[in-house]
């Protein structure tokens, strides 16, 4: 991992943990899937006219059924499938279950792009997700597994395979294609699904407009969308999707760290302990490019030392 993408990488999960905070404010102006059409719209609107500026063609025939498959699975099932379990799971178990998507693609990973599993990714996931259950403070053997709530889980880890689905395709097919024109596209096709379920399901639900709904529309569709999904593809990219996809159980750890500063929300010792298990399966799997990045420091310290 070079140290522009871990940079890259540590912004994203800031620009996504707090989205959770923005997210959860956003709830009191507007129907939650119609949030997220709005999120989306604005998020498309803004690359859209990024690709008129930069001259950025029209996708070609061929591609706008992978642009549409993606933004389905990744932009509009996921969050549709997150909206219905909230009905039935709290907010915590629903967001652990999502983040179990570095599961499905590093197991997907192997069978389809050649991304092999080794023993210490095994262990690096296993670390991460035990970690998270820690972090949001569920335990695993108080869960109920059956009725209702299964269906609820199986649809949010339904959410979660997509997701993973949906990078594969971006690593197999679309590694080479435009990250503007394809990250406006897709979000575009994903916005008008939301807009579609939300005109459907979410009919005489109160809409509040005034300066703070807009400011959360603007973050979650401006910085949240455009520019976070701009900076996810370019690391889908550039790097092994494995270790990419490992990185986002950060968001949670930043999601919990924003609430406790914003929120006056509680950090429990648990949740500590939890976040230092999920920045060490971070590790484990990033341990080579962590040596050679403080090698290249040193080389750079040496010059500077030589001057």
């Amino acid at each position: 991992m070079k140290v522009k993408v871990i940079w890259i990488t540590l912004l994203l999960c800031l620009i996504w943990g707090y989205n959770f905070i923005v997210m959860k404010v956003a709830l009191d102006f507007f129907p939650p899937v119609l949030f997220s059409a709005f999120r989306f719209f604005i998020g498309s609107g803004i690359l859209l006219l990024i690709c008129f500026y930069k001259r950025i063609p029209l996708p070609k025939k061929g591609d706008l059924k992978w642009y549409t498959i993606c933004g389905v699975l990744q932009t509009s099932y996921v969050f549709i499938m997150n909206q219905l379990a909230l009905q039935y799971l709290d907010a915590g178990l629903t967001s652990l279950l999502v983040y179990t998507m570095p599961i499905w693609y590093a197991f997907l990973a192997n069978f389809f792009i050649g991304e092999r599993l080794t023993s210490l990714k095994v262990m690096a996931l296993a670390l991460g997700i035990i970690g998270l259950f820690m972090v949001m403070e569920i335990n695993p053997f108080q869960l109920n597994w059956s009725g209702v709530s299964l269906i609820a889980q199986l649809a949010v880890l339904s959410g979660a395979l997509a997701w993973a689905v949906s990078n594969i395709i971006v690593k197999k097919v679309l590694h080479s294609h435009n990250n503007w024109q394809f990250t406006a596209y897709q979000m575009l096709i994903g916005a008008i699904v939301l807009l579609l379920y939300s005109f459907l399901f979410e009919q005489g639900q109160s809409v509040t407009w005034n300066w703070n709904s807009v400011m959360v529309v603007f973050y979650a569709g401006a910085i949240a969308s455009s520019l976070a999904f701009i900076l996810w593809f370019y690391l889908l990219s550039s790097g092994e999707g494995g270790k990419t996809t490992l990185s986002l159980l950060l968001v949670p750890v930043v999601s919990i760290l924003s609430g406790w500063i914003f929120l006056d929300e509680i950090i429990t010792f648990t949740s500590i302990i939890g976040m230092m298990i999920i920045l060490l399966a971070n590790g484990l799997v990033n341990v080579r490019d962590l040596k050679g990045f403080r090698s290249q420091k040193k080389e750079q310290v040496d010059k500077a030392s030589t001057l």
